[in-house]
């Protein structure tokens, strides 16, 4: 019962009830990224919009899908794909606020905490 409240009211875990439902009766699948993303659109072409394998994070949506998606170009990646140039890296999502994300030297989340000889935690009896 609550995963069924969870995909009706949020859309973080997914699509919610109403985006699936849309997507059952208007939406015309266009392609998938190496993600797993599902790509879609109306069948007139006017709407366009991703179900996520997973986590809906924007940042997981690779370049040539995120320029279909705002119409910069008007055809899918697979019917047309991109010319890659060989110095470009493959995509990678955005790890901010994660565990994983990038801690330059010197900050304080990379630093172990230290010992402090100057300080003792009061220990109750």
């Amino acid at each position: 019962m609550l995963s069924f409240l969870n995909r009706l009211v949020t859309w973080w875990h997914g699509q919610t009830i109403g985006t699936q439902l849309f997507t059952w009766r208007k939406g015309q699948k266009v392609g998938e990224d190496d993600q797993g993303n599902i790509y879609y659109q109306t069948r007139d072409g006017k709407r366009r919009w991703v179900i996520f394998n997973g986590e809906a994070e924007a940042s997981r949506v690779p370049p040539d899908w995120h320029g279909w998606l705002h119409r910069t170009y008007e055809e899918a990646p697979t019917d047309r794909p991109l010319p890659h140039q060989k110095w470009e890296k493959p995509h990678e999502p955005n790890l901010t606020g994660t565990a994983e994300a990038y801690a330059p030297a010197g900050s304080i989340r990379r630093m172990e905490p230290a010992e402090r000889s100057d300080y003792e935690a009061w220990r109750p009896e």
